[in-house]
């Protein structure tokens, strides 16, 4: 009895726990909204609905088996439907820019993790939880050393009487190394300025700082934002 007890509950659960550990500690390394708690709550929840549903005739004795028909699959995509939920909680917009796709996607994958320990999947399990830790922290110094550009979301500020041309916006960006598509007019604060934003692209290498000192040199800005896209 015990030792069906451990290998059918605590071993499921205890895989849970750190796996989710184990994403989280990851994503708490590197500061993310949703982190070691999170994770593990995450894989831990998705564990215990998994082993409820596979073990409906345990917990419903004075039911008769003719009734109960055990489906998982139904609970697994009751799961994977709630965490959609919270993994918007963690994805915000900043500027032009979207923030948290990383750690949404990670709290999706515990959930699964979660799910496979349930059912005491645990070959498959275990190797999802290697195979996650390698995307998120190998593959991660690997992206360090892709060639890439760098997108910068910008966006400046004139008053409106000395606001710059379109032209003198673009020759701006052009100097510091920066390329740009469409650029976007808006008026602000009753019409008393002007703003201009865009979307910049350069070497993964340049820098938002020779740019800013730049546009704080121009007595005409009255302000500007940088917005480096990461996740």
């Amino acid at each position: 009895m015990l030792e069906h007890w451990l290998w059918d509950y605590v071993g499921p659960i205890a895989g849970a726990i750190i796996a989710g550990a184990l994403i989280g500690f990851e994503r708490e390394y590197r500061g993310r909204p949703a982190g070691f708690r999170t994770h593990i709550l995450v894989c831990l929840a998705s564990a215990l609905l998994m082993l409820g549903a596979v073990n409906q005739v345990e917990w419903m004795r004075d039911t008769s088996p003719e009734v109960i028909r055990i489906d998982p699959v139904r609970m697994a995509h009751g799961i994977l439907t709630g965490i959609g939920f919270l993994c918007g909680g963690v994805i915000f917009r900043h500027g032009l820019s979207v923030h948290g796709l990383t750690t949404a996607a990670s709290l999706w994958i515990t959930s699964a993790l979660g799910t496979l320990f349930g059912v005491a999947a645990y070959g498959l399990a275990v190797t999802g939880t290697i195979a996650t830790l390698i995307v998120l922290a190998v593959l991660r110094l690997c992206d360090e050393r892709f060639p890439s550009l760098r997108v910068i979301d910008a966006a400046v500020r004139y008053r409106r009487g000395q606001a710059a041309t379109e032209d003198e916006f673009r020759a701006a960006m052009r100097e510091q190394g920066f390329r740009m598509g469409g650029v976007s007019h808006r008026l602000v604060d009753s019409g008393e300025v002007v703003e201009f934003a865009a979307t910049l692209h350069a070497a993964k290498g340049a820098e938002t700082a020779a740019l800013a000192e730049r546009l704080k040199a121009d007595a005409r800005v009255l302000e500007f934002s940088l917005a480096p896209r990461n996740d």
